[in-house]
């Protein structure tokens, strides 16, 4: 690894398969890694950041490093997948630790997108006599912490919408063709295993009130993965028609909420006495308002939602522009024009950029990002 470029690719891939760790655990901070070597570019030291245990990964990685290779910190690098913090909050700033240090670099991924840093890390750390760098692995960097990107600016979570359909854009055969209160399986198997890291990643999952009558879902997440906090189960449901025999409401441990406009204050109660939270908004059009949730979400620190939802509110979230991410499931079958369709009446394209590709047995997934949550400003 002569290449100074490969080898900062080299470590900062490190880094994020350490960042990757925190996934489930570090939410509302970002997931980030750092990895630290000498002045002649061999390890000395990692860590990455968990929430409960509060010391940012610049701060993990240092200690290791003290443990067994003190003397070597001293113009050394480290290697961080976002910008160190500058600021002082539930820790101290993680530029003042890495200078008193005495490392000599600090080559960074990604700007930090939360504003009160935003480029100020490094340039404290500049300031202080070091070399800073930004860029390697940007990419990856990003997509990693997406929800945090979007939280941190706009206090709203990032908005990952997830569509099982077939060829024909189909969700559920014609009415009287599937079973009351059971789910019709569009996809493969493998696909709908794909479903479960997503949900594991996110903070909240969120379905209709027509899903729950039609499918009784548990919305669970069942990847067996650590988590800091429950996954949060949102049911967005006008007129509270929410079944109290549901599954939903039968394993509610103050983890399922439900957004309502309806004034039944009796339904609510019985609810409530069931475990399931109620929360009553202002009504737009007769509808829950749907950036009104995503602000009571933001205020609970929600970074990532993701939607399982109907044909009315795939529309509704697209057609207001509050879809970041798209994921679509693609089984390869046609339902014909009476199923039930994945979007209706869309007033507007939806274009997919840059779309990732996987397989899942004979299933397609398609992904792609709508809206970018990072700050223009802060691409290097």
């Amino acid at each position: 690894m002569t290449n100074p470029f490969d080898q900062d690719r080299f470590w900062m891939t490190r880094a994020l398969d350490l960042a990757r760790r925190g996934i489930g655990v570090t939410s509302p901070n970002p997931a980030v890694g750092c990895v630290l070597v000498d002045h002649a570019g061999q390890f000395i030291g990692e860590g990455w950041h968990e929430y409960a245990l509060k010391d940012h990964a610049e701060i993990a990685a240092l200690k290791e490093a003290r443990q067994h290779a003190a003397d070597r910190l001293r113009g050394g690098t480290a290697y961080v997948s976002l910008e160190p913090c500058c600021t002082t909050g539930r820790t101290g700033p993680c530029t003042q630790a890495l200078i008193e240090a005495g490392l000599a670099r600090v080559v960074a991924a990604t700007v930090d997108p939360n504003p009160a840093v935003a480029g100020k890390g490094l340039a404290a750390l500049r300031e202080a006599g070091m070399e800073t760098a930004v860029g390697p692995c940007q990419a990856e960097a990003r997509r990693l912490n997406e929800g945090f990107a979007r939280w941190i600016q706009h206090r709203r979570p990032f908005v990952l919408m997830k569509v099982a359909m077939t060829l024909d854009a189909r969700i559920a055969p014609p009415p009287g063709h599937q079973m009351p209160h059971a789910p019709y399986w569009i996809t493969s198997e493998e696909a709908r295993a794909a479903v479960q890291p997503l949900r594991w990643a996110a903070d909240a999952a969120m379905v209709g009130i027509d899903t729950v009558l039609a499918d009784d879902p548990w919305l669970t997440d069942r990847s067996g993965l650590r988590r800091r906090r429950p996954l949060l189960r949102c049911v967005l449901d006008s007129a509270l028609r929410m079944p109290l025999d549901c599954k939903l409401v039968a394993t509610a441990a103050n983890d399922v909420v439900v957004f309502t406009v309806s004034a039944d204050a009796a339904r609510a109660e019985a609810l409530r006495g069931d475990g399931v939270r109620v929360e009553i908004l202002p009504a737009e059009a007769g509808r829950v308002p749907l950036e009104k949730v995503l602000d009571k979400l933001g205020e609970e620190g929600v970074l990532t939602l993701l939607t399982e939802t109907g044909t009315r509110l795939n529309t509704a979230f697209l057609a207001a522009d509050l879809v970041d991410r798209l994921h679509l499931f693609v089984s390869p079958q046609i339902m014909g024009s009476d199923a039930v369709p994945a979007f209706r009446g869309m007033s507007q394209f939806v274009h997919m950029a840059e779309v990732e590709v996987e397989r899942y047995g004979n299933d397609l997934g398609l992904s792609s990002l709508l809206r970018d949550p990072w700050p223009k400003d802060s691409e290097q």
